[in-house]
């Protein structure tokens, strides 16, 4: 399959708001906010891993992060940002479960209210979790318009802060922490990052942007899911209809906030197929001996399906999540 590489012709004409302004100052003080709220993760390495893949892999293991993702970086660092005044209103968004679970348990430790709004298909797992850190919780029709119908009329009438999972400034910075940890701990040619929202992967080439301009940035994403790819590739945001993929965390479309950052920033977006998905996940589990959820294998899948891009080079995969429901495996 073809690769699309991501920089637009000026020709295109797109409806996105003007480029939002970001400072190497405002990575850095991101990085010293969330310094006492969240893991710094480790980087694993496979020897084996490795020698299949004819290129060196370096995972950085969000799956370790507190509530199991990245997501606790931006959802952490978007609650401090907030006033007294706007948190005491409470905070809510929309999320299939690692968002959600991630503002629940920053709501919990700021000691104000949260309420997540989750499509009825979300893994129980990540329901139990956003419950068990004391948000409220209301289910939606499974599809991103119902999602956010739902959230926009609890917003209503409730008056709490709408904390968006991925398209907002302060979670696109706090989730450029994870990058700017990796490049302190291992020199990279490359990084690949899971693209659902975009909201990961565009703190990450932000930090390589001001912290290793060299490195260069690839997404990847299912096939069954792929608005970000064809939004990059023809100039205009798709939105998100009626996604077939196990990695239930990539099923969102991009913002404009987060297409202005890759379309800019990011080097390529790869696609991979389910089945490519669930044999790298199969894979990190037997091999490397920890728990990932499909939408963090897919970074693995990429460099399987295309050693031609990644041979001799050294690559860090940030590995998302490790937020798997395992009723679906062991009943």
């Amino acid at each position: 399959m073809a690769n699309f590489a991501l920089f637009l012709s000026s020709q295109k004409k797109l409806m996105i708001k003007q480029e939002t302004a970001y400072t190497e100052k405002q990575l850095l003080d991101a990085q010293q906010t969330l310094k006492s709220y969240i893991h710094q993760t480790p980087v694993l390495h496979s020897r084996l891993l490795d020698e299949r893949c004819g290129s060196r892999l370096f995972f950085k293991c969000e799956n370790f992060q507190r509530a199991g993702a990245f997501k606790m970086r931006g959802a952490m660092h978007k609650v401090l940002s907030l006033t007294q005044e706007e948190r005491g209103k409470g905070v809510a968004t929309h999320s299939s479960g690692n968002f959600g679970q991630a503002l629940a348990l920053s709501a919990k430790i700021m000691n104000i209210p949260a309420t997540i709004v989750m499509p009825s298909d979300a893994p129980q797992v990540k329901k139990d979790a956003v419950a068990a850190y004391g948000a409220r919780i209301i289910e939606s029709e499974p599809n991103p318009q119902s999602r956010e119908e739902t959230l926009a009329e609890f917003l209503k009438t409730s008056g709490a802060v709408e904390c968006h999972p991925y398209n907002d400034q302060q979670v696109i910075l706090g989730n450029s922490t994870a990058a700017q940890e990796l490049f302190a701990q291992q020199e990279l040619d490359d990084i690949i990052a899971p693209v659902g929202g975009g909201g990961l992967i565009s703190g990450t080439a932000l930090a390589s942007k001001f912290f290793s301009p060299t490195t260069s940035i690839y997404g990847v994403e299912p096939m069954g899911a792929d608005d970000a790819f064809r939004s990059i590739r023809d100039g205009k945001i798709y939105p998100s209809l009626k996604p077939q993929t196990i990695a239930d965390g990539l099923r969102t479309a991009l913002g404009d906030l987060t297409y202005d950052v890759i379309s800019k920033n990011v080097k390529e977006i790869l696609l991979v197929s389910d089945h490519e998905i669930f044999a790298a996940m199969k894979l990190i589990w037997e091999r490397m001996k920890i728990i990932v959820e499909s939408s963090s294998a897919i970074t693995l899948a990429a460099v399987l399906k295309y050693p031609e891009i990644f041979k001799g080079r050294r690559i860090g995969l940030i590995l998302s999540g490790g937020n798997v429901d395992l009723q679906k495996y062991f009943g």
